[in-house]
C-alpha cells in the first residue's frame, strides 16, 4: 500500500494550463525543484501534502523517469519546455504560456504556470 497522496495544482494569477493532479509513486517519488534557490516553497508544499521527496535539481540530477513533478521558475524558453518535452508534469512559478522552440510540448494536461503555494491543494 502506498503512503502517497494526491494534490491538485491550478494556475495562479495570470497563469496558464492545468489543473494538474500530482500523485508520486514508488517509481516516481521526486518533487524536483529547479529554481536555483534550494527547495522552492511550492515544491516543499507538494512534497509535504503528497509524501513525495523534495529534490533540489540544481544541486544534483535525477533521471526524468523518477520525477513526479518538476517545479521551475522559468519565464523564458528553456526549462519551460524541457520537462514537458520529456513528458514530466511541470509547474512554473512564473505566469508563462507556451512559447519558444519547445512550445509544441507545453500542453494544459502536463503544464501549469503562475503557481503559488495557495494554488496547491489536497485532492
Amino acid at each position: 500500500m502506498s503512503d502517497y497522496k494526491s494534490v491538485t495544482i491550478s494556475a495562479g494569477r495570470g497563469g496558464w494550463g492545468g489543473p494538474l493532479t500530482i500523485t508520486p509513486t514508488a517509481d516516481k517519488p521526486l518533487i524536483y525543484s529547479v529554481t536555483g534557490g534550494g527547495i522552492h516553497p511550492v515544491a516543499a508544499k507538494i512534497a509535504e501534502l503528497t509524501g513525495g521527496e523534495a529534490f533540489d535539481g540544481f544541486k544534483s540530477s535525477a533521471p526524468f523517469d523518477k520525477i513526479a513533478v518538476a517545479v521551475i521558475d522559468c519565464g523564458g524558453t528553456a526549462r519551460v519546455g524541457v520537462y514537458p518535452m520529456k513528458k514530466v508534469m511541470t509547474v512554473d512559478v512564473h505566469a508563462t504560456s507556451p512559447s519558444g522552440p519547445l512550445a509544441s510540448f507545453i500542453k494544459e494536461d502536463i503544464f501549469v504556470s503562475g503557481v503559488g503555494v495557495g494554488d496547491v491543494v489536497e485532492k
